[in-house]
């Protein structure tokens, strides 16, 4: 009997090891979410037994398989419930925040209007008043084309109509930059729910533009025109970014679908995201991405990366550019560069205010083609709304 024991203890003990992780094997393979097909060019191809496995919505643990990175537990709600036990707040109506904009506009921007009205209401405009004029054109960002139809504009004009009132002056230049702002480029967000699918919106910029905050003052806007929104949280590299686009979500009672491990693969979270919108009948999916710099070429690819991921699922609807304001020319660099990777539909234009020049606006919209859809004047969640040619241009001469 003695003999016999070394040899029968190992195998009880082999089964009862096997035994215990039977249960635990089944619930995994329950657990996970397989993606059928190849997602993008740079995916491995996927058999039927492989694939990117992701957590169910119960919260289980993903796994790393097929080369593609681990994405931590990606937390997937089924709707906002439960959202609710944060207050959930709601927005200035548009008028108010319209009001809001005009007066700070107004103290950001009055120098280049003060700056030109006292120019051109001098008694003798002669090429010295008109070099000023282009200086100062030129220092508040207008751009070098913009400011040369400007002011050949206004030279024909003063010439033909002979005025110096500051009325008329005023006037005439309220004519002028409107033109140049161009009120007949349609503003609107395309964020119109197709038939069977949400509509997409993805939010690109460079790092510091404030580009989490926009997403959750747009969430809260859109929430408050009855929008059933949904954020996906793929700005996987920024400490503390997900957790920063989840408490906005709370704030407006919307889920975030977000991985709890910094750097994992940002197309995957968006694709999870799309993904859930699609299951949840969601009017609208916000993807916030990574403040990738536009200078490193391998953070651009894979930005387009995300965008064709999401493509797999949904058509990109509306791809907003995030600009600080107070950067300038440097700006028009960023979203050039933006504008060859990604599709881009409208600007948004964050810390128009203290520092910024109002130039900007136009240069930007000369540049890409592409309107100025949003501004935004501060961190208050009402420091953000659409943005008006008619507005913009008295703010700058009052």
């Amino acid at each position: 009997m003695n003999d016999i024991l070394p040899i029968i203890l190992p195998i009880i003990v082999a089964l009862v090891v096997i035994g215990a992780l039977i249960p635990v094997l089944v619930r995994t393979r329950r657990n996970i979410t397989n993606y059928p097909t190849q997602r993008d060019a740079n995916d491995p191809v996927q058999g039927t037994g492989g694939g990117t496995l992701l957590e169910d919505r119960t919260g289980a643990p993903a796994r790393d398989t097929e080369g593609l990175e681990d994405l931590g537990t990606v937390e997937v709600p089924d709707d906002a419930a439960g959202l609710e036990t944060v207050p959930v707040e709601t927005p200035l109506p548009v008028a108010g925040r319209l009001t809001r904009l005009r007066e700070r506009l107004a103290k950001s921007n009055n120098v280049l209007g003060k700056g030109l009205l006292a120019l051109l209401s001098s008694d003798k405009i002669d090429e010295n008043v008109w070099d000023e004029v282009e200086e100062t054109l030129l220092l508040a960002d207008l751009g070098t084309e913009p400011t040369m139809q400007l002011v050949d504009a206004l030279r024909a004009r003063v010439k033909v109509l002979g005025t110096r009132s500051p009325e008329e002056v005023k006037a005439l230049l309220r004519e002028e930059l409107l033109k140049l702002v161009d009120p007949t480029m349609d503003r609107s967000l395309n964020v119109q729910r197709h038939a069977d699918k949400p509509a997409v919106m993805m939010v690109v910029g460079v790092n510091g533009v404030g580009k989490t905050t926009t997403v959750g003052k747009l969430a809260r806007v859109l929430v408050a025109e009855d929008k059933d929104v949904l954020l996906g949280a793929a700005d996987t590299f920024r400490a503390a970014a997900a957790e920063q686009l989840a408490t906005w979500g709370q704030r407006v009672g919307v889920p975030t679908v977000k991985s709890d491990i910094d750097g994992a693969d940002p197309a995957s979270v968006a694709y999870e995201a799309v993904k859930a919108g699609i299951d949840q009948e969601v009017d609208v999916v916000m993807i916030d991405t990574a403040g990738r710099l536009q200078n490193k070429v391998g953070l651009m690819d894979e930005l387009g990366k995300v965008k064709r991921v999401i493509e797999k699922l949904a058509e990109v609807d509306e791809v907003l550019l995030v600009l600080d304001a107070t950067t300038g020319q440097n700006g028009l660099n960023q979203a050039r560069v933006f504008a060859e990777v990604v599709n881009i539909t409208g600007i948004v234009l964050t810390k128009l205010d203290g520092t910024a020049k109002g130039g900007i606006v136009v240069a930007i919209q000369k540049t890409l083609g592409v309107p100025v859809k949003l501004v935004g004047l501060g961190e208050g969640a009402d420091d953000l709304a659409p943005f008006d040619a008619d507005s913009f241009v008295d703010a700058i001469l009052n």
